[in-house]
């Protein structure tokens, strides 16, 4: 089993309708907060798959219970800071990829567990992530430790 069909495995994945369904709000209300980004999905031909880790992500980041600790205005905040994601899964996992790397100083060297302490915070899976860093020439590994590839760009 390869790395995208074990996420694909573990993960829940609702329609709009099924997620409007769900949290009791019209399908309309869902489908406009998925074109816009604000919850990320996925388009498969005319339908939205949206994983459950984005709803959870979304109803943190407008919660009015307060239960993230911080107010609605840092919620906010804290989605925009996020990598926009597009349709296409690998835009997405190169987005994602080069968010991370972005949390990375340049010219700095990081060990495995620094490295692995900065990728827990975004993926579940630290090594495949630190492994896709290091495949996609955006970090190279020396002498036990992790830098920034110095000629490796981020997009956008």
């Amino acid at each position: 089993m390869n790395y995208t069909e074990g996420i694909i495995r573990r993960t829940e994945f609702f329609t709009t309708a099924e997620l409007a369904e769900k949290l009791k709000m019209n399908v309309q209300v869902i489908t406009r907060k998925v074109q816009a980004g604000e919850i990320m999905a996925y388009k498969i031909g005319k339908e939205w798959r949206i994983p459950e880790q984005s709803v959870l992500e979304w109803l943190e980041a407008n919660s009015n219970s307060g239960s993230n600790g911080g107010s609605k205005s840092e919620a906010v905040a804290t989605r925009e800071s996020r990598p926009r994601r597009s349709n296409d899964q690998s835009g997405s996992r190169k987005d994602l990829l080069e968010y991370i790397l972005a949390q990375f100083e340049p010219n700095h060297a990081y060990t495995e567990d620094q490295v692995n302490g900065v990728v827990a915070r975004y993926h579940e899976d630290p090594a495949t992530v630190r492994r896709d860093l290091i495949s996609a020439k955006m970090m190279e590994r020396r002498n036990g430790h992790y830098r920034r590839c110095a000629d490796y760009k981020l997009s956008g």
